[in-house]
């Protein structure tokens, strides 16, 4: 005679755990499984039925009805199996961890796997990678952080977050910096036919310079257009001669500038702010020019339309960074209206024009 299918009783926070173990998509699928046959159980479904329905044998079901009954949902947890015990615990971590706080062996400037193992001498080289992964530490990685340091941090940071935010009204904010020495590398690029016969896209890493770049840009923080100048030097002279056309395209409009704390930008004896009563300069803290959200747009920049290109002159660099403004631009102007003018021409440096508001 067959014997009796043990009798199970869910609660109801029990019930609620199964279910939700059946709902979460993250569930294990044994802990799935474990769940719909209690639940089925606890509806009063036969073994030998729930059995066939999962494609399992009768014993299985069983075996998660028993612990089921016996301790709930503990039960249903896969309890500890015999095997070789660990050789290489939380002894062996907290040694690897307090080595790597001492200084490398003479000669080296870091440690690696190898060096760990040497220097612990029971430990093997394999296990040291094992323990460095499970605690998430790459030692050949290196990171690093800027802090500002800047005492006046948190109300600069506040000023210029406001400006995005919440600008004065029918004011302009204008996000202002430059990306200077943008090199003109000519290199061999195509695709290379492999022995395989497959074909693959890169850049020779042989090249040729051809001079250099530099490029001013503002972004009206809500329109989202630039405004562009090319010079071939960064001086104070090119920037007052970069803010002036740009101050040029809001004829009696308060202008609020964001600014870095580039020397280039300070006022000297604040000749040119006096002519310009409209504009107010806002600089972000010190190491912290992220703030400033044209640095975003000039990240693009390099990584859309210069980065992996070859170019044969400066003025090549120039051209693809105007159709790339213009474009950008461009994709803005039905919602916002006529963009400002972003082909500037290119200052001469021999040039005397804006040095008397140097």
């Amino acid at each position: 005679m067959a014997r009796a299918a043990t009798v199970i009783s869910v609660q109801e926070d029990e019930r609620e755990e199964l279910e939700r173990w059946l709902r979460t998509p993250r569930t294990e699928q044994r802990f799935a499984f474990r769940a719909r046959v209690v639940l089925a159980a606890a509806a009063g479904e036969g073994s030998t039925s729930i059995a066939r329905r999962e494609g399992v044998r009768v014993n299985t079901v069983s075996t998660w009805r028993t612990r089921f009954a016996e301790k709930g949902l503990p039960g249903l947890q896969d309890q500890p199996r015999a095997g070789r015990p660990l050789a290489y615990g939380a002894e062996a971590e907290q040694r690897i961890l307090a080595k790597l706080d001492e200084p490398p062996p003479e000669g080296y400037g870091s440690w690696n796997g190898r060096l760990l193992a040497h220097a612990l001498a029971d430990i093997p080289a394999h296990q040291v990678w094992s323990i460095l992964r499970k605690q998430g530490i790459q030692l050949q990685r290196r990171r690093s952080w800027c802090i500002s340091t800047d005492p006046e941090f948190a109300p600069k940071a506040a000023e210029i977050v406001a400006l995005y935010l919440n600008p004065p009204t029918n004011a302009v904010v204008l996000s202002v910096d430059e990306k200077p020495h943008i090199q003109a590398l000519e290199r061999a690029q195509g695709y290379l036919r492999l022995p395989d016969g497959k074909a693959v896209r890169g850049i020779s890493h042989e090249y040729k310079r051809h001079g250099t770049t530099t490029l001013f840009a503002a972004l009206n923080v809500l329109t989202g257009a630039v405004h562009g100048r090319h010079t071939e030097r960064r001086r104070r002279v090119e920037f007052l001669a970069f803010m002036n056309e740009v101050v040029a395209e809001y004829p009696g409009q308060e202008i609020h500038v964001v600014l870095d704390n580039l020397s280039t930008h300070e006022p000297k004896h604040d000749l040119w702010l006096a002519r310009h009563p409209n504009v107010h300069l806002h600089f972000t803290p010190t190491h912290a020019s992220w703030l400033n959200q044209v640095e975003c747009w000039l990240s693009i920049l390099s990584r859309q339309a210069l980065r992996h290109s070859s170019f044969r002159s400066p003025r090549a660099v120039r051209d693809r960074i105007d159709d790339f403004t213009r474009i950008t631009t461009l994709a803005l102007a039905p919602s916002f209206g006529k963009p400002p003018r972003f082909t500037p021409p290119l200052l001469n440096d021999r040039s005397p024009t804006y040095l008397s508001e140097y």
